[in-house]
């Protein structure tokens, strides 16, 4: 550790200045070589970094997004081309082109971080050692050391044995709980950083192997500081607990206020709007009008489940989003409005058919399937009973109907036998009767 540091040694000199900047302003209240006006000095200086590191952690956050969002695409041409590695390298970059995607920059705010990381771990290991470095001269050397963290020196470590513990005035028991304590606050907020970022803030409608690769890094980072954080000072394990802690912070804000597309936050987001923009008509900020422009841009099949339930919903309460995220009335619920009708009301109610019972279903296949007479037959029976009288009955041959019954074609259709065409059938041939 000390040879990377080593290597940072150019950064030293503004680091070490920055800490002595704040440690004036802090020694002036809580005195100069109190506990208090140093660590308040290195929580100051995290502070101070990482608000010169916001735009690249926005930078971070959209690369991050941009990588999820090219996972099934990654996927595929690492398929076509497993065979040709250097085909399927080329394919990648000009991906990434084409959708102006950085894979290093997830990495940028970590890598910005690092020289200020190690520059500080140079600067408090020169105050246990005794070494002005920087600009700490001999005074400000003398006045960090007798600084104490609820007891513990600001330059010890957990190993560090009781002999130097107790040079620089402290017991090697109040060391090692306060180090102990220190590194596991340290590893819980980075354990529940990376929790919240899997379970609130990605996308579950795709699975790639991104999630399993964060999934993984959420066990491991953790059980890494711990395992080093036995190595790092006590003002080194304030300037990391401070730094998660405020990662964690900005990562709960970011979720919040601008989740990722189709995951759980998004959902809980847009259900909070939601409740607003029902409850009063309006949107409230301008944040809320830019979240709805973007949902109302997008066509129904490109939205998640998210953005659909919410258009959804302001269509059952009578709003409808615009193209410039503002909300207004549905055409329906301004007619509901004029007739003094509410939107329930006035909406067309569908009416359901009767149900049948099985007895009248059986009735009406039987009517609809059996043989109706036709109209000319009737009219002919008609005709026929109306003119002829007992007289011509009894005139008439007594076999005459019964060609006549042969030779004309039946008044109503003759039902067909099982396995037998309808209709009327064809004679069938002398030979074969």
């Amino acid at each position: 550790m000390d040879t990377i540091a080593s290597l940072f040694s150019f950064i030293t000199t503004p680091v070490s200045w920055v800490i002595v900047q704040f440690h004036s302003l802090y020694g002036a209240i809580f005195g100069p070589d109190t506990g208090w006006a140093w660590g308040l000095s290195i929580v100051s200086l995290v502070v101070l970094i990482r608000i010169c590191l916001i735009p690249l952690f926005v930078k971070q956050i959209k690369s991050t997004r941009g990588m999820q969002a090219l996972q099934p695409k990654m996927k595929a041409i690492q398929e076509r081309y497993k065979n040709d590695k250097q085909r399927q390298s080329e394919e990648m970059m000009k991906l990434y082109k084409e959708t102006g995607t950085n894979p290093l920059s997830s990495c940028l705010p970590i890598l910005a971080q690092s020289p200020f990381f190690f520059a500080l771990y140079h600067v408090l290991a020169g105050i246990a050692n005794g070494k002005t470095i920087g600009v700490i001269d001999q005074p400000l050397l003398e006045s960090a050391r007798k600084a104490h963290i609820f007891g513990a020196p600001l330059a010890a470590k957990f190993t560090e044995s009781a002999d130097k513990v107790a040079s620089l005035g402290a017991t090697q028991t109040d060391v090692r709980i306060v180090t102990a304590v220190m590194i596991i606050l340290m590893s819980a907020s980075q354990f529940y950083t990376q929790r919240q970022l899997m379970t609130k803030n990605v996308d579950m409608s795709v699975k790639t192997p991104f999630m399993q690769q964060q999934k993984m890094l959420m066990y491991v980072f953790p059980l890494m500081f711990a395992v080093m954080g036995i190595n790092f000072p006590v003002g080194v394990l304030v300037y990391w607990l401070t730094t998660n802690v405020w990662t964690m912070g900005q990562q709960m804000f970011v979720i919040h206020r601008n989740p990722t597309p189709g995951s759980q936050a998004q959902a809980g987001l847009l259900e909070r709007i939601q409740k607003h923009v029902v409850a009063h008509g309006s949107t409230r900020t301008r944040h809320q009008r830019n979240i709805i422009k973007g949902i109302a841009s997008k066509e129904t099949k490109d939205r998640n489940d998210a953005e659909r339930k919410f258009i959804t919903t302001l269509s059952k309460s009578g709003l409808v989003a615009q193209a410039d995220g503002t909300v207004e009335k549905s055409d329906a619920a301004v007619a509901a409005e004029a007739e003094g009708l509410s939107l329930a009301d006035a909406a067309p109610k569908r009416q359901q058919p009767k149900r049948q019972t099985k007895a009248q279903r059986q009735t009406g296949a039987v009517s609809s399937g059996g043989a109706k007479p036709t109209e000319a037959g009737a009219e002919t029976q008609d005709v026929g009973s109306s003119e002829k009288t007992s007289l011509d009955k009894k005139a008439e041959p007594q076999d005459k109907p019964k060609q006549e019954a042969k030779s004309a074609p039946s008044s109503t259709a003759r039902q067909a036998k099982p396995g037998q065409r309808k209709g009327q059938q064809r004679p069938k041939h002398p030979s074969k009767k």
